[in-house]
């Protein structure tokens, strides 16, 4: 298909993630507030969508307390930014297998499986505007970790997203995921047109390289509305890379921890790179009305009653 660039493209920003960075920069935001903080200096800096984990406030390791989303929830509602609010349905998908002699004595200190109820219990809590659902299984880097999500599992989650009338992000690691997205699309489980985030470059789903990038966004239907990302250096390359191919962009402190070579990022300083590179490209940021315009989501204003 003919691409075209994306003049007007939002920016999400992805606000601390699920990695094991909390060590490696203080600027990783821990606690529901400095959570909150950074999505709303996020939002002042350009960004019309953050996405949100939630980390233990003391260790800094991620995790999936329904309380810590609602409160940064209810921070970021509660403030005077405008901002479409993003949550992650990822975690309660880890499963990280034994050594390859005894692979089914589970490293269960590095394991998190959950139902599809209990891994959606945040989401029904808080109701945000969108939140993710990771469309596929894959050997997520190194190791004997595997980010496992089944057909039947994403049908489950899928269907109380679009019941809850929460719109799926799609995260598409490789082809196969926006293959399945399409199914779940003509199952009707998902409304069409979708949403989906391209993630590119994280070991071992699709590589970050040109070739692959094109060959993910040429498989997106026409119609849908998707944003891409990648990792570290790459981030701010695939600001221009994704608005060149008439995409969104993602960037933030989940994907990439420097401003430049030696220097630690906040996100808010990664939106305002990302929305200068833009700028010197001849577009013009959609704004979170903007957003929630095309996509047909609600503005939810205030926390909701619990």
């Amino acid at each position: 298909m003919t691409l075209q660039m994306n003049r007007k493209p939002f920016i999400t920003a992805a606000i601390t993630g699920a990695g094991a960075t909390q060590d490696k920069s203080r600027l990783v935001p821990r606690s529901p507030a400095e959570i909150a903080e950074a999505a709303i200096d996020a939002a002042r800096a350009g960004a019309a969508v953050v996405h949100c984990h939630v980390r233990d406030p003391e260790t800094g390791a991620p995790c999936r307390d329904v309380a810590l989303f609602r409160e940064v929830t209810d921070r970021i509602r509660s403030s005077e930014v405008d901002v479409v609010l993003n949550l992650t349905a990822g975690t309660g998908g880890d499963l990280t297998f034994g050594d390859v002699e005894a692979p089914m004595q589970l490293d269960t200190a590095n394991t998190d499986m959950a139902g599809a109820t209990e891994r959606m219990a945040h989401i029904r809590e808080c109701l945000p505007e969108i939140c993710t659902l990771d469309c596929g299984s894959m050997n997520f880097g190194d190791g004997t970790y595997v980010m496992t999500n089944t057909t039947e599992m994403l049908r489950a989650m899928g269907r109380m997203m679009t019941e809850l009338g929460v719109k799926p992000e799609i995260e598409a690691f490789d082809t196969g995921h926006l293959w399945f997205a399409k199914q779940l699309v003509k199952e009707g489980v998902l409304d069409d047109p979708a949403l989906v985030q391209l993630c590119m470059g994280i070991p071992w789903g699709a590589p970050g390289d040109m070739n692959t990038f094109m060959a993910m966004v040429n498989n997106v239907p026409a119609g849908w509305t998707w944003s891409a990302f990648s990792l570290g250096r790459d981030e701010m390359p695939y600001v221009a890379a994704a608005a060149l191919a008439g995409g969104n962009v993602r960037v933030g402190l989940e994907d990439n921890l420097y401003l430049e070579r030696g220097v630690m990022a906040t996100n808010a300083q990664l939106v305002e790179k990302a929305a200068n590179i833009l700028a010197n490209m001849g577009a013009s940021l959609m704004g979170p009305q903007d957003v929630r315009d095309q996509l047909g989501l609600v503005k939810r204003d205030m926390p909701v009653p619990a």
